[in-house]
């Protein structure tokens, strides 16, 4: 879908389905077995899907610093690797009940996953770069999504050399992650046809039953 990250229309796309970066509350990296957090996640989702509001809409000030960096870290990127990088707002399955955002597409085979982090933790990632592994579901979320080959992880903090980690497609884990996030918006779609029951609706409207409503409710 074309629109820009964080702007009105990514958020409207990406209201109330599961998302790349939320990924590992469905399948544990790890293990490869579905998440104890999948439940929890499942009933924000419906909040999210119920009231029509964003879950964190509150801007952190990390997620601030990473607005401000993120061009910063792609247009270094872009000129170190010398490839050219196209911003993309998010990537839909067909039946829009999936997403991911990428921060970039490189070719025809790659994308980039930028983070900006704490100092402390970039120290940490210039000192092991395996840390990174850490956006393990989300960067092969992005994989499946896309159908792509390969995700360059970067790691961005100003004061410092960048990190840069390439992680490849890995088709059984892609397909471990299909299953149970298929099994996952069978559930997520399930519990809306029973909140529907219960007399609400999408966008935070309520169905008053019938036999709640009085003439004359004063």
């Amino acid at each position: 879908m074309d629109c820009a990250q964080g702007s009105a229309a990514w958020h409207k796309a990406r209201l109330g389905i599961p998302t790349g970066s939320q990924f590992s509350k469905i399948l544990t990296p790890a293990t490869r077995k579905p998440s104890t957090q999948a439940h929890g996640y499942m009933m924000t989702l419906l909040a999210e899907w119920l009231t029509g509001e964003p879950s964190g809409a509150d801007a952190s000030a990390f997620m601030d610093r990473g607005t401000q960096l993120e061009p910063l870290a792609r247009k270094w990127y872009s000129f170190e690797r010398d490839v050219d990088v196209r911003e993309v707002g998010i990537v839909l399955r067909d039946d829009e009940m999936v997403g991911a955002s990428p921060d970039g597409l490189v070719g025809d085979d790659g994308t980039i996953e930028i983070k900006n982090p704490s100092a402390s933790t970039h120290v940490g990632y210039l000192l092991d770069p395996s840390g990174l592994n850490g956006y393990f579901a989300q960067v092969q979320g992005a994989l499946w999504l896309t159908g792509r080959a390969w995700t360059d992880v970067i790691s961005y903090n100003p004061a410092m050399p960048p990190v840069v980690v390439r992680v490849p497609r890995d088709e059984k884990f892609i397909e471990a992650l299909d299953r149970e996030v298929s099994a996952f918006v069978v559930r997520l779609k399930a519990a809306r046809a029973r909140l529907e029951k219960l007399g609400c609706t999408a966008a935070g409207k309520l169905l008053i039953p019938a036999h709640m409503v009085t003439e004359d409710p004063f």
